[in-house]
Order: structure tokens, then sequence, then C-alpha cells
């Protein structure tokens, strides 16, 4: 689903202005070839950028079992939620409709558990997992997202 019906239904009240919206990435490893990881990323049909699966949190949802919900919808693949490891306000954002929004991104670390990785809801145009030190180019925030998820402290900013 690429919009939740929730933010159809704000968007009809509220037009193109700024929308505060929690939003979630995970990335999903597990163990590849020869002991070197492996995460999983998608290829985003709107812009052909590879990332680790994104999504919207929806009203209620708990923010790791949305993780688990996103990556199942966009990459057929089933994962558990090990630990958050980053926390962070995006910046303003207007999407191709003229939509805008700001996410507040919580990141979480997943293990692999079952699935072959695959385009699943049409969000995306490709899934698979590629070692960690073999990842197609992305995004300095995207690359930061990973390395958080790859990091044994968590990395959470605050502002003084």
């Amino acid at each position: 689903m690429a919009t939740p019906d929730f933010i159809l239904s704000l968007r009809e009240k509220i037009g193109h202005d700024l929308l505060w919206l929690p939003g979630v990435t995970a990335v999903v490893l597990r163990p590849g070839e020869g002991g070197t990881e492996e995460v999983l990323l998608v290829e985003r049909a709107d812009s052909g950028e590879w990332t680790p699966v994104t999504g919207i949190i929806d009203p209620g949802e708990e923010p790791a079992a949305a993780g688990a919900r996103e990556v199942e919808e966009e990459a057929d693949i089933v994962a558990e939620p090990e630990r958050l490891v980053r926390v962070r306000a995006l910046p303003d954002t207007t999407h191709a409709n003229g939509d805008r929004a700001q996410y507040l991104d919580l990141t979480f670390r997943f293990r692999y558990v079952s699935g072959t990785a695959r385009p699943a809801d049409g969000e995306n145009v490709d899934a698979a997992w590629f070692p960690v030190d073999a990842m197609p180019p992305m995004s300095l925030d995207m690359q930061s997202r990973v390395a958080a998820a790859l990091s044994d402290s968590p990395d959470v900013a605050f502002m003084r």
C-alpha cells in the first residue's frame, strides 16, 4: 500500500499542508556466505534508489510491529525486531504530488527469519540481499541507518 488510508483522510482536510508522521526503517540482517552479514535492500519504484525497508506507522501500531509488517508487505520476508538503533527527525519533504511531510524515523535492527526476497507490493521494483561490504550506492542518510544497525551502540541524537 503506497499511502495509508488515515493519511488520505487527513489530506482531504488539510490538503498539501505539512504533516508530522512517525516512520520506521527496518534494517534486516542475516548471516551471509563466508561469515559476512547481508542486508536486505529494496529498489524503490518512485525514485530508483536502493534503501532498507521504510514505512509509516499506523495509528496505534507499535513501531517494531510496523517494521515487521512493512518488511513482509514490501519484500515478502519474515523478520523479527532485535533493537531500536537510531531515532531522527528528518527534514521536511515535499512529495511529487505536492504533499508536505516531516517524519520521525525510528530505525530498528531486524533478524531474518524466513522468506525469499522479492518486490511484493508494487512500492519496489526489486528486493535483494547484499553483503554489508558490497551494498549498492545509497544516500548518506540511508547508509547511516544501515551503519546504526551494524553498530553495537544506538545512534540517538539529542539537541541541547
